[in-house]
């Protein structure tokens, strides 16, 4: 999973910050409530950030601190971005109900499925660099675990392109996530549903290139392509190829985080 260093931090404590996030670690899993409430008030945030006057900035502070209290999240770190650059970046609240340490702009946040896009991003370069096809069988491509062939699989099979556009066929939507003293599932287990791992075997249940449906699943056995393909792990193949070269050097795919990374307290709201 991706860590970024700009997100919301809640409250109510109930499942840990090392929880798993598909599909980039091999237990696959998503603190779903916490990213939903992320995801939604980002959305409120950069609905009135984007509709203020740059001569009206302290008004951004004034929707930033309505919503924390609206939503009873301790922390939140906004970034507004312009043409494409970062014009103000700012930390607000702390980082949990303890209220002892500060959010920064350096603060370490879950990124959800965010980090989708991101590990798409590192996939396409990899179709430039020519190791990965967008349309060709992935099972071409997968050495320690291949998509199980079935009737549905007969004629049209599952494609790196179908991955990325939810159109491949494959089961489980998402990832209901793991606390942080419970076992955690390889990716292998993930992609076969065996214990430990909490979610269904990952297969193809719908004729690929018929149905678009938001498939969690689908971008974990990209996952296994890419560490196929690359021999690398899934951490240092996005660090090298993504973030590394875009500067993102407080962000990782690390699971669990280093010490002292900085991170926030997860809750769920």
């Amino acid at each position: 999973m991706l860590r970024l260093i700009h997100g919301l931090a809640g409250r109510s404590p109930t499942r840990a910050f090392s929880e798993r996030l598909e599909p980039f670690k091999g237990s696959g899993a998503l603190a779903r409530g916490h990213n939903q409430i992320c995801v939604a008030v980002i959305a409120v945030i950069l609905f009135f950030v984007t509709s203020i006057p740059s001569t009206l900035a302290a008004t951004v502070d004034e929707v930033v601190a309505s919503e924390i209290e609206k939503h009873g999240i301790s922390g939140v770190s906004l970034a507004i971005i312009a043409n494409g650059k970062i014009i103000e970046a700012k930390g607000y609240g702390f980082t949990d109900k303890s209220k002892t340490t500060a959010v920064t702009t350096n603060t370490l946040f879950q990124a959800g499925s965010i980090s989708k896009p991101v590990a798409a991003l590192a996939a396409l370069r990899l179709v430039e660099a020519g190791k990965l096809s967008l349309d060709d069988n992935v099972n071409q491509f997968l050495k320690q675990w291949r998509v199980p062939e079935n009737e549905f699989t007969k004629d049209q099979k599952v494609t790196l392109r179908r991955i990325l556009s939810h159109s491949a066929g494959l089961t489980v939507h998402g990832f209901p996530g793991y606390s942080v003293n419970s076992r955690c599932p390889s990716l292998r287990q993930v992609l076969d549903g065996s214990g430990p791992a909490n979610t269904p075997a990952i297969r193809v249940d719908v004729v690929p290139g018929t149905l678009f449906r938001y498939s969690g699943g689908g971008y974990t056995v990209m996952q296994q392509l890419m560490i196929d393909v690359t021999g690398e792990s899934f951490p240092e193949l996005m660090r090298e190829s993504i973030l590394t070269p875009l500067g993102m050097n407080a962000s990782t795919f690390e699971q669990p985080l280093p010490p002292r990374s900085g991170r926030h307290r997860c809750y769920r709201l």
